[in-house]
Parts: C-alpha cells; sequence; structure tokens
C-alpha cells in the first residue's frame, strides 16, 4: 500500500484498536494457484509478549481457500474503515486560486503475518465465544455461543476450520485531508457533516 509520510499512521494501538472498530476483513492469499480473497470477520488478540497480535478468524470446510494455507505460509488481511468523496468546493482556498480537486478521504489497516490452520474443536469454540462476545456485549441481552444446543452446535462447527494469523507488518493509511491548510481540514469536516451518508460523518470524526 502507497503511504505518503503526511498519511502514515503507525501508531500499533491505534492500528490495533482499528481493526477492532472495523473488523470484518479481507483476507488474501497469493500462491501458485493465483491470488484468492476472502471477506471474513476477525478477532485479535493480544498477548504478553507486547507483539502485534495474532488475529483468528474461520472458513467454511467447503471452501477449498483453507487448504492452500500451509503451515507457515503469508497471507494478508485487509481492514477498511470508513470512507467519503472530498469536494473542492468545501475548501475556503477554492474561492481564492481555484487550485482545487476533488478527492477521497479513507482509513485502511494491512496485516501482513503467518498463517496456520487448526482443526481443533476446543479452540474453535473458543475462538467462536471471543468473536461474539465482541459484538454481542453492549447489547442488553447479549446472546453467547452455549446459548445454542450442544449437538447443534457441535454439528455447525464440524464444518469450520480456523485459521490463524501470528501478525509480523502493521501499516496504516489515515488520509483525513491532514495534507490542506486547517481552513480547508474545516471546510471539508463542516461539509461531511453535511452529507447524509454514515461514512461521510464517521470521516468528518478523524479531521482534527
Amino acid at each position: 500500500m502507497y503511504v505518503p509520510r503526511h498519511f502514515k499512521e503507525d501508531d500499533v494501538v491505534k492500528l490495533q484498536q482499528y481493526i477492532r472498530d472495523y473488523s470484518f476483513g479481507t483476507l488474501v492469499i497469493a500462491d501458485e494457484q493465483g491470488i484468492e480473497v476472502n471477506h471474513v470477520p476477525f478477532y485479535l488478540s493480544l498477548g504478553a509478549d507486547g507483539g502485534l497480535g495474532t488475529l483468528q478468524c474461520h472458513l467454511a470446510r467447503s471452501n477449498p481457500v483453507w487448504q492452500r494455507l500451509k503451515s507457515g505460509c503469508s497471507v494478508l488481511a485487509v481492514f477498511q474503515g470508513p470512507n467519503a468523496y472530498v469536494s473542492p468546493s468545501w475548501y475556503p482556498s477554492k474561492a481564492e486560486a481555484g487550485r482545487a480537486v476533488p478527492t477521497w478521504n479513507y482509513l485502511a489497516v494491512h496485516a501482513g503475518g503467518s498463517a496456520r490452520v487448526i482443526q481443533d474443536s476446543v479452540w474453535l469454540k473458543a475462538h467462536l465465544s471471543q468473536l461474539t462476545h465482541q459484538h454481542e456485549q453492549a447489547r442488553e441481552q447479549p446472546w453467547a455461543v452455549d446459548d445454542a444446543p450442544k449437538a447443534y452446535l457441535e454439528g455447525l462447527m464440524r464444518g469450520l476450520v480456523g485459521i490463524e494469523i501470528r501478525i509480523e507488518t502493521l501499516i496504516g493509511k489515515l488520509k483525513s485531508s491532514q495534507n490542506q491548510a486547517v481552513g480547508n481540514q474545516a471546510g471539508v469536516k463542516a461539509g461531511l457533516q453535511g452529507e447524509q451518508s454514515s461514512h461521510a460523518l464517521a470521516m468528518s470524526e478523524f479531521i482534527r
């Protein structure tokens, strides 16, 4: 991913939080068979070693891609946050010089690392429980994996394969008008807040 200096986000804690916030990501593998892309929810696990973390996800056993994930092979997980079109009409400087064109603001995180396939029911249930809790914990009546009948759950899990990715590289890009003058940044923030798009409103929160 091309990341100009002013758009680079290298705060690991922020990048890890972005992964949690936008955890439905894209799993990309590339080998002699070609490039394969799958869209899956991830759970980020942080150990006590101070590393970048470990991503966990699962695939349908009927999805042949997991059989291409040889132990230790490199994969890429991509997470995308809000994005929004930026109109040059929002720049006060446009009225002065007319030197402005449209652009796009967005947040993206790329996590690269070594993958391994896990076919262990204990690991898989723990993963599904953590993933579910991540999205249910704020609800008034959160659902838990153990709420499902045991035989039903075990039957479903037999159709899944776990994937664990030890993160080795973490690259973040936050393009939120940082390269613009203060007045233009304020104009973009106001412009995005006036749009009828949830993505635009969310993107406005990243502009100082």
